[in-house]
């Protein structure tokens, strides 16, 4: 319907309001501009003035709107003749009609409330074909005849939206309820198939090719059939237009929005927790597809924490979780969105996941937990998780970046400034004081007045926190680092797109943007990855990261100079005589000369020459292996006497290094049969017998599931009952 006008004033007179006449045989609310009018009588309802004789022309506008088909019926009407007023106002009626959608205002069908019985008579001339069809809409308008101007008719829309008590559309092609009379001949379509189509649809592939596999899907559950390729046909139209034509506003109200969507969408809300005086807002989102991935691939394996994502673009920040999947892709399985990092809330929506996880596998656990912001609360991971927890670097390398480039605009300044602050990361690890290296740059840089007053203004104040972070807790590698800065490039520019620049303040549009695009762009991937179809979407899903980028660079295409030992050079793999070059090679705060790595992004270039360049005996080791032998150190301490802390480090050291190994190997064989077939035989009884079976792994690399438990004490409760009736005879 017609657009929503933001008035500045409302009308107090109909005489203030223009006539419009909007050419054509028919027109609807969107050919109007609409304003707002109050009286004695109206509440501040959305008016317009047509001609008296063009009425007609608008209410059959009305009944063929496309997204929300019908027909208004009379709910009441009114009239008085000529003369019978004293005293005139502008709004005053000749004829009065209240106009209702057809659907409406009874509600049918199912948990539908039937409206008392009336004390007027109901026009059911025009009503809905059958009773059964009526939905509840409220949507409905009056139509008054104007006593002072009888060649006028003031149109007062009072509900313009096709939507039921509750605030959902109840009818027509928005309506993801509506069935229809054919239903019983519609082709099966399984939540895959339609995941699927959604999918390619926000992905703009053209119908054509959506609607051939779209058939290809729903073929595997019936034969082909002339009958079967229409219906599919229309379904595929339909879901387009649906998903073209929804919008996320719910209601013009953003929090009332938000509460319709969690009503709608209990399945896939884990907690919500409204803004009130005491409580801040807080809303967690997974849907049933990621609940099953966090089961899948974060047992035994390591969360990674996404977090302050849109802190000063979006009404409230973004919190992503993030699971690594078969191939280290970061893949986000649960978004919370909320400004509170308090350790009661964060507690609670954190206790509320894995209770949801918990509910489906009791055995579910995480091996350990990344986080990328020191004012992060530990303490709720620790109790909640029970894992040891990780700290990445990728913001704080990515930041430094951006703004070095931003603020410096000499090539060689840039580069320099940004060796120095990974000198400076890397003595947090050495017998220097840190701070020592930072004064030495703010002295070498001085005249860098731009980006040395931005760093002192911004950074300085917290850099104590940070770095007391990176000095108690293990770093991420670069693999883990990279995986996550390709999911918020991922994130951004669906986020940040031009188009919806004006809705970044609205909760309701980020929930829409997270729930449609970005999931279904994730759920194409995976299922483009591990069944094989779609080879363009795999090969882009599996080249998203750097890391996987750099691992196409042949050995050949890198030159080391040794003239310069701390640069390198990498050909181009599109075009052999264009060249890349890495400065500060050897290091986390390698800087390149691409066009990638100069938008503050970790490049492919500077992972491959950093993974050729570590096995070097002169090379200092990265970051993170920095902060693991400082794990290994603080294990392996002596105790101040023969004690039993020693024996309990050691026990501590060996456990660790059983289990990297079997990591190790895991990650280097064809599969996991490989290695379970090297594990030693464990005897042990079984029905009075000696049964040779295979010791478990001390990593529990294939955990018994609730179902296998469930099948033994069955077994066992059946042969219990057999022995029984033995002697019941």
């Amino acid at each position: 319907m017609g657009e929503v006008m933001e008035m500045t004033e409302v009308r107090q007179s109909v005489s203030d309001l223009p006539v419009q006449d909007p050419p054509g045989e028919e027109f609807s609310a969107a050919d109007l501009r609409w304003v707002k009018y109050a009286s004695s009588e109206h509440h501040c309802d959305d008016v317009a003035l047509i001609p008296y004789d063009r009425m007609e022309a608008f209410i059959s506008g009305e009944c063929n709107n496309p997204e929300y088909p019908t027909r208004f019926h009379i709910e009441r009407g009114r009239k008085r003749e000529r003369g019978t007023l004293k005293e005139v106002r502008s709004d005053d009626y000749l004829l009065y009609r209240m106009y209702w959608c057809s659907f409406g205002p009874e509600n049918y069908g199912e948990g539908g409330t039937i409206l008392p019985s009336r004390r007027y008579r109901l026009n059911t001339r025009n009503r809905a074909a059958r009773p059964q069809s009526m939905r509840g809409c409220t949507c409905h308008f009056a139509i008054k005849r104007l006593y002072a101007r009888p060649s006028l008719a003031l149109i007062i829309y009072h509900e313009r939206r096709h939507v039921n008590k509750s605030g959902f559309v109840c009818h027509g092609p928005l309506d993801r309820d509506a069935i229809g009379p054919g239903a019983r001949k519609v082709p099966y379509v399984g939540s895959e198939i339609q995941q699927q189509t959604m999918s390619l649809i926000y992905l703009g592939v053209p119908e054509e090719n959506i609607l051939q596999t779209h058939i290809e899907g729903i073929q595997r559950y019936c034969g082909s059939d002339a009958k079967v390729d229409s219906l599919a046909s229309q379904y595929v139209h339909k879901l387009g237009m649906i998903i073209k034509r929804s919008t996320h506003e719910l209601d013009l109200d953003d929090q009332a929005s938000i509460r319709m969507w969690v009503d709608r969408n209990k399945k896939s809300v884990f907690f919500h927790q409204d803004s009130t005086e005491t409580d801040a807002f807080v809303l967690g989102i997974q849907t049933e597809w990621q609940l099953q991935q966090m089961i899948r691939f974060g047992h035994q394996n390591i969360l990674a924490s996404h977090s302050s994502f849109g802190v000063s673009k979006l009404k409230y920040p973004l919190h992503t979780i993030l699971v690594f999947d078969s191939r280290q892709q970061a893949l986000p399985v649960a978004w919370v969105i909320t400004r509170s990092v308090t350790k009661h809330d964060t507690s609670r929506w954190m206790k509320a996941l894995t209770s949801r996880i918990h509910s489906v596998d009791s055995n579910w656990r995480i091996g350990g937990f990344i986080i990328d912001d020191p004012t992060s609360e530990l303490d709720p991971i620790r109790n909640v998780f029970s894992c040891p927890i990780f700290f990445s670097l990728w913001h704080i390398r990515r930041t430094w970046l951006k703004n070095i480039i931003k603020k410096c605009s000499n090539t060689e300044v840039q580069r320099e400034i940004f060796t120095q602050l990974g000198k400076f990361m890397y003595s947090i690890w050495s017998e220097k004081n840190p701070m020592d290296v930072l004064e030495q740059l703010f002295q070498d840089f001085v005249d860098q007045t731009t980006f040395i007053q931005y760093f002192k203004s911004f950074w300085v104040p917290k850099l104590e926190m940070w770095i007391d972070s990176i000095r108690n807790l293990p770093l991420a590698s670069q693999e883990s680092c990279g995986a996550i800065e390709g999911y918020h490039l991922k994130l951004k520019l669906k986020a940040y797109d031009d188009s919806q620049l004006d809705a970044l303040q609205r909760v309701d549009w980020l929930v829409h943007k997270l729930t449609t695009e970005l999931h279904s762009g994730y759920w194409l991937n995976l299922y483009a990855d591990e069944s094989g179809s779609f080879p363009e979407v795999k090969a882009e899903y599996i080249a998203s990261t750097s890391w996987q980028r750099a691992l196409h660079i042949p050995d050949e295409a890198v030159l080391f100079d040794h003239k310069e030992p701390l640069s390198a050079k990498v050909a181009s793999q599109k075009d052999a005589s264009q060249m890349r070059t890495v400065w500060n090679v050897g290091s986390e705060f390698s800087l390149c000369s691409c066009s990638w790595s100069m938008q503050g992004n970790l490049c492919k270039h500077v992972i491959k020459v950093n993974m050729m360049y570590a096995p070097r005996k002169d090379v200092q080791p990265s970051l993170s292996f920095q902060s693991f032998q400082r794990v290994l150190l603080d294990l392996w301490q002596k105790p101040l006497d023969d004690s039993f802390s020693l024996d309990l480090s050691v026990a501590w050291v060996m456990q660790m290094q059983e289990r990297i190994q079997k990591v190790a190997e895991l990650a280097a064989s064809d599969g996991i049969a490989q290695v379970a077939g090297k594990l030693p035989i464990q005897w042990a009884n079984k029905r009075g017998r000696r049964t040779a079976i295979r010791r478990t792994s001390p990593m529990c690399i294939l955990p018994h599931s609730n179902g296998s438990v469930q099948r033994d004490l069955t077994l066992k409760r059946n042969r219990k009952r057999r022995r029984l009736s033995n002697f019941s005879g």
